[in-house]
């Protein structure tokens, strides 16, 4: 209860909205403070070069926030990589950052790249899915970190509606492993982290120096993994977030986001190890059973991998 009441706290003086952060009125906190904004990208030629286009139009050219627009080409089969560097963005194939390391898949590999090959001093993360995408995704994140120096993170908060085949949007339908996996996991096991309201939303921003000394999971439970993980290292009032109105992307199907609630889960398991609070004699399964719509049924692998925090990854190579 008292995690609870702390996150209650939290919530009023650590949250706002993207309004309360426009771009013009951020330049002269900027400073020399570098911004590098991220996005993985997967197949996602019909949005990315929109998302591009955007940041590159108002918060590069008219407004002198961003520095740097890096896509990370995780393994395309369209023009994902074209339509990005066609609208400005610089292009980096997920495989050819760090080559010399075993390649990993998911999303996380696609972020812990892009940490990699970024060069901002802020770095923040926007999914390449996104329909609804303005400028003030990137300045309302960026906001609280350039104004306040104790600020080390800041996660997204939004309406996410469900946009059924039929076109109609549900309000509050979207996030649904969020309601039935996420939140239940944080509220029992973190619940000083209860008062972030999209806590797998892929829009967040946060410092370098904190991005590289936490892991990333390399699957879909990289976004809570982060959350635990920076809870752990800079503490609840490091941490904000930032209403940014509403966002639309494509949903997945109801068999994808079982499996992502298992990468979520196995990810929670892994943490509750790593901290102590669980025991057990074998492995949690990295297999879920599910079935198909004639009654078929077959297993499939939700094990999720991790790459070490970057900054051990180049104290090694230093040191070699």
């Amino acid at each position: 209860m008292r995690a609870l009441a702390k996150a209650q706290e939290w919530y009023g003086p650590h949250s706002s909205t993207a309004a309360e952060w426009p771009a013009d009125a951020l330049v002269p906190a900027k400073e020399d403070t570098t911004i590098s904004v991220v996005l993985p990208a997967r197949d996602e030629e019909s949005t990315v070069g929109d998302i591009v286009a955007a940041i590159r139009r108002d918060l590069v050219e008219r407004t002198p926030l961003v520095d740097e627009i890096l896509v990370v080409d995780s393994n395309s089969t369209d023009a994902t990589a074209e339509r990005a560097r066609e609208a400005g963005a610089r292009v980096v194939a997920q495989a050819e950052v760090l080559p010399h390391l075993p390649p990993l898949t998911g999303k996380g590999e696609a972020l812990w790249k892009g940490l990699a090959a970024a060069t901002g001093d802020i770095i923040v993360y926007i999914d390449a899915d996104l329909r609804s995408f303005g400028a003030h995704y990137v300045s309302g994140l960026v906001g609280p970190l350039l104004v306040n120096r104790d600020t080390h993170f800041v996660k997204a908060t939004y309406e996410r509606p469900y946009i059924g085949s039929d076109g109609v949007a549900q309000q509050g339908g979207g996030g649904r492993v969020t309601e039935l996996v996420a939140r239940p996991l944080l509220n029992m096991f973190w619940p000083e982290l209860a008062g972030f309201a999209q806590p797998l939303g892929g829009e967040y921003a946060a410092r370098r120096e904190v991005l590289e000394q936490v892991p990333f999971v390399t699957e879909y439970g990289v976004e809570f993994g982060l959350l635990v993980d920076l809870l752990q290292l800079v503490g609840l009032d490091a941490m904000a977030q930032v209403d940014l109105g509403h966002r639309t992307h494509t949903h997945q199907s109801i068999p994808a986001l079982g499996r992502m609630a298992g990468q979520i889960m196995l990810t929670a398991w892994s943490r509750l190890e790593r901290q102590g609070r669980v025991l057990a004699s074998e492995p949690p399964a990295h297999t879920l059973l599910q079935f198909g719509l004639e009654g078929d049924a077959g297993l499939v692998d939700v094990g999720v991998a991790e790459r070490p925090p970057l900054a051990s990854l180049v104290l090694e190579e230093d040191l070699a």
